[in-house]
Formats: structure tokens, sequence, C-alpha cells
């Protein structure tokens, strides 16, 4: 698939350029992806992402890494963290930016190293597509963690978008999506958003331990998984 978003954010950190990242979805007009919000730093970042970095421990893999700044964070707190990002420019972007452990690669396809946290935010988990998507992810995270690790992410119960919309015969977390830049737009694709109460049985029969760790007035929680043993 066309990379778009990583042109997105390379062009904004190498060019200052003004141009704008959309995301289409199935509920009605694009909305913009603003793209400073890929460069916050700690005090800028919302709540949830700072119980997230702090609930990291020893060895970790941010999934997802984007512009790198969850890693820049980590890194300056003298973590061993390694940025996974699918997106060549975006890794680019961030070894430009400082991150010394850049990895281009599709999380899936991994499973070369061992971690003692997995870190997947601003709904890093949608990657999973669906639902059977984030049942493969579960599978396959018992290969990247050492023993007694842990997943972190955040989520988002969307059921209030299907307020005024029938509910789909699929889960309605399982949205398609593109995403659109300089006039140009990605395939669709299917972007994962779990509620709690769906993520925990899925993780429970998956032989998961399941923490709610904190949730916001937007629908959003932190969840920790760790494997049972």
């Amino acid at each position: 698939m066309t990379d778009l978003p990583g042109q997105a954010i390379h062009d904004y950190f190498v060019k200052n350029t003004k141009k704008k990242l959309f995301v289409h979805d199935e509920f009605g007009p694009k909305v913009e992806m603003p793209l400073p919000v890929y460069f916050r730093d700690f005090y800028e970042m919302p709540e949830l992402e700072q119980k997230a970095l702090k609930l990291c421990t020893g060895k970790v893999l941010d999934i997802g890494a984007g512009a790198g700044s969850h890693a820049i964070e980590l890194q300056n707190l003298k973590f061993n963290v390694t940025a996974l990002e699918i997106s060549n420019a975006a890794c680019d972007v961030m070894r430009a930016r400082g991150v010394e452990n850049v990895l281009c690669d599709d999380i899936f396809e991994y499973s070369n190293e061992k971690f003692d946290t997995l870190l997947l935010l601003m709904n890093g988990i949608g990657l999973c597509g669906t639902c059977e998507g984030f049942i493969k992810f579960l599978k396959h995270a018992e290969k990247l963690l050492s023993p007694g690790g842990q997943i972190i992410f955040d989520s988002c119960d969307i059921a209030y978008m299907y307020e005024d919309l029938p509910r789909p015969e699929h889960y309605y977390g399982e949205v398609k999506c593109c995403y659109e830049y300089t006039r140009q737009k990605t395939e669709w694709f299917h972007w994962l958003y779990l509620d709690f109460s769906i993520m925990s049985m899925i993780a429970i029969a998956a032989g998961w331990n399941v923490e709610r760790i904190a949730e916001d007035e937007n629908n959003q929680y932190l969840a920790r998984l760790t494997r049972r043993i």
C-alpha cells in the first residue's frame, strides 16, 4: 500500500510542509490527522500516553512508532527501546530525530528478539485490523515477550459513532479506512477499535491477564496484558 502517512510525516519534518494528512472512514466526511501530533514531547501527550510510558519496564519494543516520540521519551529515561515501524519514510525521520534503535519491519513478520514490554500507543493496536487479527497478534506476542513481560496499549469504544447508524454484521470496531495526502489516496484497509469488554473476553480466552489501568472521558482506556502462567 502507498505509504502516504510516512510521506506526510517525512515532509512535515524535512520540509515543514503545510500539506494535510486526512483519514477517510465509513462514518462521514474525511478528518484531518494533524501532523504535529506525531512530534509531541511528554508534556504534550495525553494523560493515558504519559501513564503508559511510566508503566514500561525492561527492554521495550515501541510498535508502530511513527515519528518516534514515545521512543525518544523512553530513550531519554535510559530505557533500551527499539522503535518498530513499517514505513521507511517514518523510519528515516526517527533516525534523524536521534532514535538509536530503529527497525523497519512488519510486526507480524518480526520475531528476532525478546522484550519485556510491547508498547502500542495512539490506538496502535488498531493495526490488528479485526478481532481475528488481535487474536493473531496475541499469539505472536508470546514469541516476542520475555517471561513476565507485558503488552501496554490504548484503544477506545466507538459505539457512540453508531448512534444514528445501524450496527454492521461484523464487530463494530472493525472500521474500513484510507489515508489521503497530496490528493492521493491509499487503498482501503481495516483498523481496529476494541471496546474494553470485547478486548478482555478475547485476551482472557487466549490466556492473558487483563488490567484496565485508566480511562478518560472520550471512551478511551489504557490496558496492560500479561501472560497467565
